[in-house]
């Protein structure tokens, strides 16, 4: 639980709760403000299995990961990173092969602010701030630059982010322009709230979520496939978070509604 504020960036308004935040206290994180655990306590009581959603999320990028890095891939990119927490993407792929290069990307000052005080002493990691639809500024960055090369497989993340994306950002065509830069044999992993998996009070958490400024846009199993457009989907498809490969007990809950409610999928781009 963040007590000292004095490294708060001075733009961030820490009575607005912030989806990132919320996400980090449902995994026991220490980076989030009091309007983040109020907002995170009633969405609780609206949906009691949505912190194991989140933890559920979070064995996912480790399969992923692992994933990818058996395939070959070395150097990633997480975009919508939010705030670094437990079992941090570098960690992960660094583990099993500390050459790996990891760059983190996202538009929320507070999770920069965290992101690059993890990472300090990691020379193969690092952190920028900008939105998703920046991709050139992103690609093309220093340190992206500096860490990524392009022309080599990349595994680009972009987990419990696209459900924030609304039609009128064209989600589809940004991630065209993604697709486009990154090398064939690279890898897209995706996790986004479902709309079509009869989760009881999905509709009251997400008028909830209003209060952070972001509204949540689940969407059907066949629109969160659509995002795979130019890659091949790896089995299993896109399917319930849990259900993505699992590797153990703890990669699954013991509520079948909270197994599906996040979708998840790899695709690899031929």
């Amino acid at each position: 639980m963040t007590s000292n504020l004095s490294w708060v960036p001075p733009e961030v308004d820490t009575t607005v709760p912030n989806p990132a935040r919320v996400y980090d206290y449902w995994l026991n994180g220490d980076h989030n403000f009091q309007a983040d655990r109020e907002l995170g306590e009633q969405i609780l009581k609206i949906m009691p299995g949505i912190r194991d959603a989140a933890r559920l999320n979070r064995a996912f990028l480790r399969r992923a990961a692992q994933h990818m890095v058996e395939a070959g891939v070395r150097q990633f990119l997480d975009i919508g990173s939010g705030i670094p927490t437990v079992g941090n993407l570098h960690e992960i792929v660094q583990r099993i092969d500390p050459s790996c290069r990891v760059v983190y990307v996202d538009r929320e000052s507070v999770a920069m602010a965290h992101a690059k005080l993890l990472l300090r002493g990691n020379d193969r990691c690092a952190a920028i701030q900008a939105d998703l639809r920046d991709v050139d500024d992103i690609l093309d960055a220093p340190e992206t630059r500096e860490l990524l090369d392009l022309d080599q497989p990349v595994g680009l993340f972009m987990l419990l982010l696209l459900h924030f994306v609304p039609d009128s950002w064209e989600p589809h065509a940004v991630l065209a322009r993604y697709r486009e830069r990154i090398a064939p044999g690279s890898f897209l992993a995706i996790s986004h709230v479902a709309a079509d998996a009869n989760s009881s009070g999905l509709d009251e958490a997400i008028e909830a979520y209003k209060s952070t400024q972001n509204d949540p846009i689940p969407r059907t199993h066949d629109q969160v496939l659509s995002f795979f457009e130019g890659f091949d989907v790896i089995e299993p498809g896109v399917v319930g978070c849990a259900m993505w490969n699992p590797q153990g007990a703890g990669d699954m809950s013991e509520d079948p509604e909270i197994n599906s409610l996040p979708y998840a999928g790899v695709g690899r781009k031929p």
